[in-house]
């Protein structure tokens, strides 16, 4: 039974070595090429309202958006609840220019943290390079965490998801307007 208990204190004891050793900020990014011009992205993403018909960490249905503030741009926000992951939250537009957006994500549950979201527009020779990036401080138990799970996989995956909805939503044909 001592054999047991020193096996997992040594355990115990290098996991949280290899955790204190890992960055104190991470950075989460992911990059796409959109064929339309950056005023078009930029209107997708400024607008929180049409920002969440892409968003994918938007899509549960059983998500509560209590929008509040202008409708685009600096000061728009609204604040989240949903179940499990989606936990409850705030996102907030800090700061809209036409070539970046960003945005404060402040998350109440399941963990608290507060995270930089930046949306970065190039303008290309034939459309708009656009990049979604989350950068935030790791505390300890993130660190932890991280031993376990590749956040950046996770993450990741769903910023390229939702940056393929956007491309989508960017490409489609304008609606034709009635005269």
């Amino acid at each position: 039974m001592t054999t047991i208990f020193l096996i997992l204190a040594v355990l115990l004891g290098a996991a949280s070595f290899a955790a204190w050793r890992r960055p104190d900020a991470f950075r989460i990014e992911r990059s796409i090429h959109i064929d339309a011009p950056p005023e078009r992205i930029y209107a997708l993403i400024a607008d929180l309202r049409r920002f969440n018909t892409w968003n994918p960490f938007a899509r549960d249905k059983k998500l509560i958006l209590d929008y509040s503030g202008p409708q685009q741009g600096a000061g728009a926000a609204y604040d989240f609840s949903g179940p499990g992951a989606a936990g409850r939250g705030r996102l907030a537009i800090l700061d809209a220019a036409p070539g970046k957006v960003t945005m404060q994500l402040t998350m109440s549950a399941p963990l608290r943290c507060e995270n930089t979201i930046e949306f970065l527009l190039a303008p290309g020779v034939q459309g708009t390079g656009v990049s979604w990036i989350m950068l935030g401080r790791s505390p300890f138990v993130a660190k932890l965490m991280g031993l376990l799970f590749d956040t950046d996989r996770m993450v990741g995956r769903e910023l390229e998801t939702g940056l393929a909805a956007l491309r989508d939503q960017a490409e489609a044909p304008a609606p034709a307007k009635a005269a």
